[in-house]
């Protein structure tokens, strides 16, 4: 209980004389987060208006992007400094500078990364904090009537270039680029691209093609694979010679019989051999199916039973199933999750059936195939939650983003909605549609750390994601002893919305270190955005 005191020069002193549990000294480490926190806010603060979207996953970079989308402007954090004459300034207001955004960030520079018809892509960015590497992406408008051609995915749309830019943000030095040209890439909230490490995964939705790319140390993009109509790198080769092979046998047959040479020309009429094949990594999940149910039963006429109505009454389901979402698991294994061509472009797909299967790159074979419904891959979720939340090896911050299963409070929390849910099959679907994980879709911010604090997250929590606004500040509560309020987050203007019709949203962002925070509260009608600033005096 001494521990715990709220007296922070009583908890330096205890740290000075006693020694916390092997395994244990980061988070007790973390706990003078329950004294260091943004207790001070500056509402309306004078700031350019800007599309801020989030500061880097190791404090030292804040990304924003220019209104029009066509510039990145990126920041560096600084603290509020000011001079007083008094004993004790915090009796003082703040000096009118406070109410600037320059006296706490100082602008590092500003690049146009769009070209006349592109746009940037607000809502992606990922950070490799190892090289301090920023990848961006802009891309022209969408064709949603586009036609199916060259192997695409009928009603996918289209868009005519995206290109993705490699940053080194200490500078802003553009080091490469990756187009893409007449392909869909769903980059919203970063959902069809994936940075594990050093390797990159982007889903193209029209091709149907997992495209796994490495980040050198020299900033260049390089690409390692391409996983969808082929898995292996020579299978294209060897169907391309065998076609060549099945070519010259049937011209060989030219000169046979006149029966023959009738039977040439019907065999000839029919659509090329390589036209009707199915994908490579759609020919390894249905293997892995008809395998999965072979298997199940030793009786023949029970086996084939099943196979009729477990796989043939299905198969052109399966056939029709496109890939939706791709995330790392590790180097070597990618989580896929498939479904119906509607539930792939649409905004809200969690009402679409889908399935998720694990897919290992160097064998080319699926390892598990999951419906969203499954309890058996539910308590997998609810049990090792923390190997979906795959992160770099360098991201040590993210190593203390709270889970169900890292966290105790998060459990009760799960377990006390799947109780009170009407309908177990639809709570278990409801969870597991968000696999897989966007990357670096959390904040590693402590103030989100569950062991520390209580707050609602309908309001509120890790997730990068735009909320309902509201005019009541949002609360944090001691988690511990003696669970007191420790201090509150209120976006908007210090005394409400004047306008109570119009809708207003609010995002926050949180430096994963500093007791600093932003929020910001915007309106549908693109008005400029109400920022505040939230930091320790």
């Amino acid at each position: 209980m001494y521990y715990r005191s709220s007296n922070i020069a009583a908890r330096i002193f205890d740290r000075q004389i006693s020694t916390p549990a092997p395994g244990t000294s980061v988070h007790h480490a973390r706990r003078f987060y329950e004294n260091l926190v943004p207790s001070y806010t500056v509402y309306e603060v004078e700031c350019p208006d800007h599309s801020f979207r989030k500061f880097t996953d190791d404090g030292q970079y804040l990304i924003s992007f220019s209104r029009n989308h066509q510039e990145l402007i990126v920041y560096r954090p600084r603290w509020l400094s000011f001079s007083c004459n008094d004993d004790d300034c915090d009796k003082h207001d703040l000096p009118s500078k406070a109410r600037r955004f320059d006296s706490f960030f100082t602008q590092l520079y500003c690049v146009s990364l769009a070209s006349c018809n592109e746009l940037i892509c607000k809502d992606f960015f990922l950070y490799m904090d190892s090289n301090q590497f920023g990848l961006f992406a802009t891309s022209t408008a969408q064709i949603h009537d586009a036609p199916a051609v060259g192997g695409a995915v009928q009603g996918v749309p289209s868009i005519e270039k995206i290109t993705f830019h490699l940053l080194r943000l200490e500078d802003g030095e553009i080091l490469d680029r990756k187009v893409f040209s007449n392909d869909f890439v769903n980059l919203t909230h970063n959902m069809g691209v994936f940075l594990y490490d050093d390797l990159l995964a982007i889903v193209s939705l029209r091709y149907q093609t997992i495209h796994i790319l490495q980040i050198r140390d020299s900033g260049n993009l390089v690409h390692v694979r391409a996983i969808g109509e082929f898995c292996r790198e020579d299978d294209e080769l060897f169907l391309n010679s065998n076609a060549q092979d099945i070519s010259s046998s049937d011209k060989n047959k030219q000169h046979q019989s006149t029966e023959n040479h009738v039977e040439n020309q019907m065999h000839q009429g029919q659509p090329h051999m390589g036209n009707s094949f199915l994908s490579g990594i759609k020919q390894r999940l249905l293997s892995f199916i008809f395998q999965g149910l072979w298997n199940e039963e030793s009786d023949d006429t029970l086996r084939m039973q099943r196979l009729r109505m477990k796989f043939y009454f299905h198969f052109q389901d399966y056939v029709d199933l496109i890939i939706w979402k791709v995330q790392f698991l590790d180097r070597h294994h990618l989580l896929i999750k498939f479904g119906s061509v509607d539930g792939g472009v649409s905004r809200n797909a969690d009402h679409h059936p889908a399935f998720v299967a694990v897919y290992n790159m160097d064998t080319t074979e699926i390892v598990s195939f999951y419906q969203n419904s499954a309890d058996e891959l539910y308590l997998l979720f609810e049990k090792f939650c923390d190997h979906f939340h795959v992160t770099s090896r360098n991201s040590m911050y993210m190593n203390f983003v709270s889970s169900h299963s890292n966290n105790i409070h998060a459990l009760e929390q799960l377990r006390s909605i799947k109780d009170k849910a009407s309908n177990s099959s639809q709570f278990v679907k409801k969870m597991l549609a968000s696999l897989p994980f966007s990357c670096q879709s959390l904040s590693p911010s402590p103030y989100f750390d569950q062991s520390l604090f209580r707050f609602d997250d309908k309001l509120i929590s890790a997730t990068d994601r735009h909320r309902q606004s509201t005019d009541h500040p949002i609360k944090f509560i001691l988690r511990n002893y003696p669970h007191s309020l420790k201090f509150k987050i209120k976006p908007g203007p210090e005394a409400g919305s004047m306008d109570g019709r119009a809708k207003k949203i609010s995002s926050f962002l949180f430096h994963p270190i500093l007791p600093f925070a932003l929020s910001i509260q915007q309106t549908l009608f693109l008005q400029p955005s109400v920022v505040n600033i939230h930091f320790r005096r």
